[in-house]
């Protein structure tokens, strides 16, 4: 089982290395088996076509992160410096992913499995749910007096997130990479964005 996994492990890696470097739509199943040197029998063992392979990559980034975050979260004192960190570990993934396009537009049916799609919301709902709960126990610690709906609030807090990151990609370009300037713009406005979020709850 162990070599098992570590064999799927490499798949995905190679797989995410020449989807950052051609793009998802121009990869190719061959190509991935090419690149490791694995029978095309091989590979569609552990992945029966794109679309799982795909659903493999997102499993990985998503698995990543969340422990990352768990990570994390321990060693923060109050709900600033921990949402401030985690600023910080999604702007390390954007950096490392963003080339990936997994979050624009694309005409590549692998991306349209309904099992993609589900498990995409899952993470999400996850996602929800981690920073409700970062907001109950500031709440609880009394850094925080709202009387706000806090799972709303968290969903409102996760999409200002993303819009600015959307933001961010748009003015650059969506087939290029956003320059450094619009990427340190990015960070700074979350970074305002979260402190001006914090005091609103605050009163």
């Amino acid at each position: 089982m162990a070599e098992t996994d570590k064999k799927r492990e490499l798949i995905i890696e190679g797989a995410i290395k020449r989807f950052i470097h051609f793009g998802i739509q121009k990869t190719t199943m061959n190509e991935i088996a090419e690149d490791l040197s694995v029978s095309k029998p091989s590979l569609y063992y552990y992945f029966p076509d794109k679309s799982s392979l795909i659903l493999g990559v997102v499993e990985k980034i998503f698995n990543d992160y969340f422990d990352v975050l768990s990570k994390d979260q321990t060693h923060q004192a109050n709900i600033e410096s921990i949402l401030l960190n985690i600023i910080e570990i999604r702007y390390k993934f954007f950096l490392k992913y963003y080339m990936l396009h997994l979050s624009g537009n694309t005409p590549d049916p692998s991306f349209n499995s309904a099992e993609l799609k589900t498990y995409i919301m899952k993470m999400k709902e996850k996602e929800g749910k981690y920073f409700q709960q970062i907001f109950e126990t500031a709440l609880s610690n009394k850094e925080i007096t709202t009387e706000e709906n806090l799972e709303k609030t968290a969903d409102l807090y996760i999409s200002c997130l993303s819009g600015l990151t959307s933001l961010c990609v748009t003015h650059g370009n969506k087939e290029l990479f956003p320059d450094k300037k619009e990427l340190k713009t990015m960070k700074e406005k979350q970074i305002s964005l979260t402190k001006i979020f914090i005091k609103g709850l605050k009163n």
